[in-house]
Formats: structure tokens, C-alpha cells, sequence
């Protein structure tokens, strides 16, 4: 029987860091299915990723997160090329410059960077299962791509998560962000049984096109600090995605490989449950929205 090849699924793999990161698998002979949103980019990024293989599998799919049914269709879109999944990084997102809605009636950049992610990972959860019944003990990983803007802000408003009533860019992606280390603690916690580790993790500054993106004010802060590559950033995801099980701890939020303090209501089960609640809830209104 043929030894099986690892699986490792990438989000916003078009470029940044997910695109480093998925080069790093492929050349360790995974099989990698990435994903971006724009066609162009992902053309080039999947020819840059089979130009690093060492015998995996390369697959770029385009979809966009902000919108529910598009991860559902993505998830469908893996489960047809994948029975395992070994490893899922949940690294699509960016900055919004203004407040936008999707058609599914979400605001778009706290759909993008948590409820399309929340989705996915939940749909290729029975695959992540498989994997982790056929492997050794906590080597299948979820990993969240996070910021420090988590820690920026008080905590998430339950009365207005998606800050409509006083919309921000900076508000609804620091809420958003703060929602993936949150997410990554109670996978963390619900996982457990299952073997499968789950964790959330800041870059840093990375030079990315990721400037491009994001309001004036936020772009002139942040051509202040002194920024990293984009192989540079993504050294830490490759590192929660393979290293022994025993360096890590479940739930962790990490920077340069190291553990850092999280925003303290990211330490609250009972606001993270209530995260989970909300989110579920969005989420099905969104696809009602958008059902026949």
C-alpha cells in the first residue's frame, strides 16, 4: 500500500504568507490545496507552488470566504479531491477601506476573516477527523492566521458583532481577528478527543500586498513600523503545521514560535461558547438569504 502523502489545505494562498507557506509544504512532499479569490493571482501562485513540489499534489482553488455559500462550495470542492486532511490553515482575510455588505447580508470583512472560515472549518471537520484516526496522535492541525489587532480592543460587543451601529475598518478586522484566536481556543477544546490540535498565530508586519488594501490612515501607520517578508511571517504557521506535538500547546496563540499573551477575553470559555452561538446564527441566515 502506498504511503500516504500529507494534506494540507491553505487559504488565501495567492500570495503572502500563505503562498510561502504552501510552497514550504509542497517542497516537503504534501499534497496542497490552496485557495485564493483573484484569478490571476492564482494562476501564477499555483505555477509558483508546483514549481517548489517534491512529488505532492497541486491544486489552487478560487473561491471567496466572505460569502457563505462560497465556502460551502469550496468545501465541497475539497471533499471531492481529499478524503484527509492533515493540515488546515485558515489564512484568507485583509482590511476592508470602507463598510460592505456581501449579498448575503453579512459585513464583508468580518465574514471574509471569521464567519467564512468558522463555515469551512466546520464542513471539512469529518476529513480533519480521518486524518487525525489514521495518524499519529496530534499531528492533524488547525491553524488560524490572527494579528495583534486582536489585542487592540477591548473584547467583541455581542449587541453589535459585526460593528454595524459604529462601523470602523479598524474595528470590524481587530473584532474579527480577535474571533480567530478565539475560534482556535474552542476547536482547541472541543478537538481534543479527537487528536487533532488547534491553534491561532500574528505574523507580524509582512510585506504583502495586504497594504494595498486597507484605509490611508492604517496604511501610513503601518509603513511606521519595520516589516518582514512574507517568507519571514509565514515561518511560524509552517512551524505549528509540523513540528512535534509535544513543542506546542493546544489552544496557543503564538509569535515567532513562541507563545503570546492573548486579548483576556479570549480566555473566557463561556464568551467564546457565546462566539460560537453568534456565529452559527449569522451563518444561517446568510445561506437562508441566499436559498432558493
Amino acid at each position: 500500500m502506498a504511503e500516504h502523502r500529507r494534506v494540507a489545505v491553505i487559504t488565501g494562498a495567492s500570495s503572502g504568507i500563505g503562498l510561502e507557506t504552501a510552497k514550504a509544504l509542497a517542497e516537503s512532499g504534501w499534497d496542497v490545496i490552496a485557495n485564493g479569490r483573484n484569478p490571476a493571482r492564482c494562476t501564477a501562485a499555483e505555477a509558483d507552488i508546483r514549481a517548489h513540489a517534491r512529488g505532492g499534489d497541486i491544486t489552487m482553488l478560487q473561491a471567496d470566504l466572505s460569502m457563505m455559500t462560497g465556502a460551502e462550495l469550496l468545501a465541497e470542492r475539497i471533499a471531492a479531491l481529499t478524503e484527509k486532511i492533515d493540515v488546515l490553515i485558515n489564512n484568507a482575510g485583509g482590511m476592508a477601506k470602507d463598510l460592505e455588505m456581501t449579498p448575503e447580508g453579512l459585513e464583508a470583512c468580518f465574514a471574509g476573516n471569521h464567519l467564512g472560515p468558522f463555515l469551512l472549518t466546520h464542513r471539512l471537520l469529518p476529513m480533519l477527523r480521518r486524518a487525525a484516526a489514521e495518524s499519529p496522535s496530534e499531528s492533524v492541525r488547525i491553524i488560524n492566521t490572527s494579528s495583534d489587532g486582536s489585542e487592540m480592543i477591548p473584547g467583541l460587543n455581542f449587541d453589535d458583532l459585526q460593528n454595524l451601529e459604529r462601523y470602523t475598518p479598524g474595528a470590524s478586522y481587530c473584532s474579527a481577528k480577535l474571533a480567530n484566536v478565539m475560534f482556535a481556543k474552542g476547536l482547541a477544546r472541543r478537538l481534543d478527543q479527537d487528536g487533532i490540535l488547534a491553534f491561532s498565530m500574528h505574523p507580524g508586519t509582512v510585506a504583502s500586498n495586504f497594504i494595498n488594501h486597507v484605509p490611508d490612515a492604517t496604511r501610513h501607520y503601518m509603513e511606521t513600523l519595520d516589516s518582514i517578508s512574507a517568507a519571514e511571517g509565514a515561518d511560524t504557521l509552517i512551524w505549528l503545521a509540523t513540528a512535534d506535538a509535544d513543542e506546542l500547546v493546544n489552544g496557543g496563540y503564538y509569535y515567532r514560535r513562541e507563545l503570546r499573551q492573548a486579548n483576556p477575553q479570549a480566555e473566557d470559555m463561556a464568551v467564546i461558547e457565546q462566539l460560537w452561538r453568534e456565529s452559527e446564527k449569522l451563518i444561517e441566515s446568510a445561506l437562508v438569504s441566499r436559498s432558493p
